[in-house]
């Protein structure tokens, strides 16, 4: 695990890593997440400018019923932070019309190359909630109350949460070439140890990371 002073600092060595593979890669596949954590690597790799037009995107998740102009939809997140800043070749967002078949896209795409990952309060990696299969695939899951709490934040309302997203699955997730899971608070510091020391278990998705062959782990207290 890489311990970093500063949130700071976690998201500009991500961000100088994600802009050296576009640089020495003639085609990349990201896969990104959304939530607090990821904006501040999104803002530097704004700063460095890198030439995305060689790379497609796939976003991990999408709330079930939002539509794409909603402030808090996932589509609108990533627009807002970084997508309006570039030209991409593709960006993909799991949905209704195509999450049935988002994994075989992901894999006629060759593949995700750099996978970013946050991690819930509860362990969760995506909107892949405790008790997830390890082989699961991209489909519709019910949100625990946890994870609506936890999301509350940026609705007006608890009630306005969605109680469903889309979410690409842990098979496609443990299949990229390369992961950054990224935890930033002391909150999150106890679930991050329990997830890349303790036991392998459904009951906390982000444990099976520790089957990963190149798997990064950034902390930060603040």
């Amino acid at each position: 695990m890489i311990r970093c002073n500063t949130y700071e600092k976690v998201c500009h060595q991500i961000a100088v890593d994600i802009s050296n593979k576009v640089k020495n890669e003639n085609h990349l596949v990201l896969g990104l997440a959304t939530g607090s954590t990821p904006i501040g690597i999104y803002k530097e790799l704004v700063k460095m400018k890198p030439d995305f037009s060689k790379t497609i995107t796939f976003n991990l998740d999408e709330y079930v019923g939002l539509e794409k102009t909603h402030d808090q939809s996932y589509h609108y997140f990533m627009n807002e932070h970084l997508f309006q800043y570039f030209d991409f070749e593709e960006n993909y967002f799991p949905t209704k019309q195509n999450h049935n078949e988002y994994d075989i896209l992901i894999k006629n795409c060759g593949g995700i190359d750099v996978q970013i990952l946050g991690i819930g309060t509860n362990g969760h990696i995506a909107f892949n909630e405790p008790n997830s299969s390890r082989y699961s695939s991209t489909r519709i899951v019910d949100l625990t109350e946890n994870t609506i709490k936890d999301n509350s934040r940026f609705f007006e309302n608890i009630k306005d949460v969605p109680t469903q997203a889309y979410t690409m699955g842990l098979s496609s997730i443990m299949e990229a070439e390369e992961i950054y899971l990224v935890a930033v608070g002391r909150h999150k510091k106890e679930i991050l140890e329990k997830s890349i020391n303790g036991e392998i278990t459904p009951e906390i998705p982000a444990s099976y990371l520790q089957q990963h062959k190149k798997l990064k782990v950034y902390y930060s207290d603040r």
